[in-house]
């Protein structure tokens, strides 16, 4: 049985859509991660799922049962904010607590959820505590188990690291990839860090324009991204894309004739190419490097230094932006001109539609 199933989901505001259609099976203990720019449509989504918002058409099933016709406190899932929305002038037993007191659960139950909740996420010395006392961090995990008492089918996470600082934001990421693996739910994050859906999720749902752009594994998004938005939006930096035309003849696979007149071979399929119109190639940084003996050179424009790599922003002879990749300790300046080794059988092709062709599996 699927834990969650969206059918057909639409959502608009006056004239304006929202959701287009959108539609999801995830499997149980699934942890998907929502990922999409401001206005994608991930947070409502979210939000017609916990029962915030209502949908126009489609249906919501939980583990089978629909509940889109449900109250939120009926439907078996529980939400964490990108803001605490905790009570100031409560402790933390008391916020963790406020939802079941008003179900009414016995008093004996609340407390032994409470502190198994507050084992778990590392808060027992803060119970007692007001949310004014916590820092950041502590406050976003008083929100996480006050989630994790209600012992829900399903968790729905809003960009809850948004507010936290790098450092925090990284244990807080460990502490829910730990958490997922001993509550016995199905999670869903929305976020529109890239970071977050890669290191935690197992399958992302690439959001724009109202609309899901592609569903996958981490890297299966990463690696082969199904069109022009998702190329651009997964993957930092942006993936390379660059004005080309297929080279006539040739075997199985499309050689591409850039800009400047250098030329790639791929290992995409030439016969699964649209036979007219404006092609681009696509790289990722790690598909081109810096070598004096490359086939394109490139004029620097700017160099980012990682430690471990160095990062080389140019464009070719023709004015395309590149992104290539370059040692450590690269002595690489502004304005210096540096020849660029395409690896051709890492490359990806978009067609005029902005789909995605992409190299032969094997």
């Amino acid at each position: 049985m699927t834990s969650l199933e969206l059918s057909n989901v639409r959502k608009s505001y006056g004239q304006t859509a929202v959701l287009d259609g959108v539609s999801l099976n995830m499997e149980p203990k699934e942890f998907v991660a929502f990922l999409g720019p401001s206005g994608s449509g991930k947070s409502t989504l979210l939000r017609i799922i916990a029962g915030l918002e209502t949908l126009d058409e489609g249906e919501v099933r939980l583990e089978g049962r629909r509940i889109d016709t449900l109250p939120p406190g009926e439907r078996g899932v529980a939400m964490v904010f990108q803001h605490y929305a905790l009570y100031p002038h409560m402790s933390v037993r008391e916020n963790m607590s406020f939802g079941l007191r008003n179900a009414g659960m016995p008093r004996d139950e609340i407390e032994a959820r409470v502190v198994q909740a507050a084992g778990v996420l590392e808060i027992e010395p803060h119970l007692d505590k007001k949310p004014g006392q916590l820092s950041g961090g502590q406050r976003q995990r008083v929100a996480i188990g006050r989630a994790i008492v209600k012992q829900p089918r399903l968790f729905l996470l809003d960009e809850p690291l948004s507010n936290l600082d790098a450092a925090l934001r990284m244990r807080t990421r460990v502490e829910l990839a730990q958490l997922r693996r001993r509550a016995d739910a199905a999670f869903i994050i929305v976020t529109h860090d890239q970071a977050e859906a890669m290191t935690l999720a197992d399958r992302i749902v690439v959001m724009n324009d109202r609309r899901i752009q592609q569903i996958g594994a981490p890297m299966e998004v990463y690696s082969r991204p199904a069109n022009v938005f998702v190329a651009r939006f997964v993957g930092s930096p942006a993936m390379t894309l660059l004005p080309a035309t297929l080279v006539p003849g040739g075997d199985a696979f499309a050689r591409i004739r850039l800009g400047d007149g250098s030329e790639v071979d791929t290992r995409v399929p030439r016969d699964g190419l649209p036979a007219d119109g404006p092609l681009q190639l696509g790289l990722r940084p790690e598909s081109v490097r810096v070598a004096a003996d490359g086939t394109a050179q490139a004029e620097v424009e700017l160099v980012e230094r990682l430690g471990e790599r160095t990062l080389v922003y140019g464009r070719l002879a023709d004015g395309a932006a590149i992104t290539a990749e370059d040692e450590g300790n690269s002595r690489i300046r502004l304005g210096d001109k540096v020849g660029l080794r395409i690896d051709g059988t890492a490359a990806h092709i978009f067609g005029p539609d902005g789909a995605g062709h992409h190299a032969a599996a094997g």
